[in-house]
C-alpha cells in the first residue's frame, strides 16, 4: 500500500528540497519505488534531478490545471527506483486559477489517485508557503515531514503551520498525521544547535528524527550537478546522513 507524504514548512532556506531529493534518492537506493512531485514553481527538485526547467509541457501545473493526467507528466529519471513530476514556472500563476476551481483543495488528489498505488512512497516537495497549492498536498497526504533549520528563528511560524494542518485535518482530510521533523544544517559544536534541538523537541515530543542532516559542503554542489549527493559523492557526510534518515524512515514505516 502506497503512503503520501508532503515534505512541508512555510519558512524558505530550511533544507525542503534538498530532503526531498535525497531522501527520495536514498529509499529508491534502498529498493523502494519512489515518486517525487515537485509543487514548487521554482523547480528546485526538478533541477536536482537533472531535469532542464524549460520545455516542459506536462508538470504539476498541468495537472493541478486539468490539461494533463499524472501519467503524463511522469518522468523516469535514471537515478533507481526514483520517478519524477517536474514543476516550473508556470506554476507560480496556479494559485489564481485554481481558486475559482470546483473542491479546489483535492485536485492534486484526484489527478494522482490513478498512480499513487504504484509506488511505495509519494513525496510533495512543497512550496515556502501556506497557499492553495500546499493546501492540495496536505489535503492527498497521509502525513507530513516538516524540516526545521538549527538556527535562533527555526520554530518561527511553525505554530502557524499546526494550525492550517489542524483546519486541514477538521475540513479535508481527518487522516493527516505528522510522520516527523527533521533537524537539518546541523552543527553540534554550536550551544545554539543544542538549543534548538531542546526546543524542537519541546515542540514536537517523539516525533523528531535521531538522523540529523549536518552542514555539508558536496550537499550544496549537488544540485548544480544535476544529481542527489547519493550519486555526487556518495561516502560524503551529507549522503550518509540521508541514507541513515531513509533507513530510520523505513523502521518507522
Amino acid at each position: 500500500m502506497s503512503k503520501i507524504i508532503s515534505i512541508v514548512n512555510q519558512k524558505g532556506g530550511v533544507g525542503k528540497t534538498t530532503s526531498a531529493v535525497n531522501l527520495a534518492a536514498a529509499l529508491g537506493a534502498l529498493g523502494k519505488k519512489i515518486l517525487l512531485v515537485d509543487i514548487d514553481p521554482q523547480g528546485n527538485t526538478t533541477s536536482g534531478y537533472g531535469i532542464s526547467r524549460k520545455n516542459l509541457t506536462a508538470t504539476s501545473y498541468e495537472i493541478l490545471i486539468g490539461s494533463c493526467t499524472a501519467s503524463e507528466a511522469i518522468i523516469n529519471t535514471k537515478f533507481t527506483g526514483v520517478d519524477i513530476i517536474p514543476s516550473n514556472i508556470n506554476l507560480a500563476g496556479a494559485e489564481l486559477e485554481l481558486a475559482i476551481m470546483e473542491k479546489r483543495e483535492a485536485l492534486l488528489k484526484n489527478a494522482l489517485a490513478t498512480i499513487v498505488e504504484n509506488y511505495d512512497f509519494v513525496f510533495f516537495d512543497c512550496p515556502p508557503s501556506l497557499g492553495l497549492i500546499t493546501l492540495n498536498a496536505l489535503t492527498a497526504s497521509d502525513s507530513f515531514i516538516v524540516p526545521i533549520q538549527c538556527e535562533y528563528y527555526a520554530l518561527e511560524g511553525l505554530s502557524q503551520l499546526m494550525a492550517t494542518v489542524r483546519t486541514i485535518k477538521r475540513l479535508y482530510n481527518p487522516y493527516i498525521e505528522l510522520e516527523g521533523v527533521l533537524l537539518t544544517m546541523y552543527d553540534g559544536r554550536l550551544n545554539l544547535t543544542q538549543q534548538v534541538v531542546a526546543e524542537v523537541k519541546t515542540f514536537f515530543p517523539k516525533k523528531v528524527y535521531a538522523t540529523v542532516i549536518p552542514r555539508n559542503v558536496r550537499l550544496s554542489e549537488a544540485p548544480s550537478f544535476g544529481e542527489p549527493v547519493l550519486y555526487y559523492d556518495k561516502a560524503s557526510k551529507g549522503s550518509e546522513s540521508y541514507i541513515a534518515l531513509a533507513e530510520e524512515f523505513l523502521r518507522m514505516n
